[in-house]
């Protein structure tokens, strides 16, 4: 029963430190954008080479 007076305190802090990290974290802006990164990394911006410059870009392939 003595840990439950040691226990308490320790989980009431810790509470209070998750809802502090959580509350910078939201106020830095950490959740604006959720998907916006993963369709960045989807898009496909590159050009389509053609057979000549594909030999040019790498001399080592031959």
């Amino acid at each position: 029963m003595e840990i439950l007076y040691l226990l308490i305190p320790i989980s009431v802090i810790l509470v209070f430190l998750i809802g502090i990290a959580f509350w910078w974290s939201l106020r830095n802006g950490q959740f604006d954008d959720m998907e916006g990164p993963g369709y960045r990394v989807l898009m496909d911006d590159d050009k389509p080479s053609t057979p000549d410059q594909k030999s040019s870009s790498n001399p080592l392939q031959q």
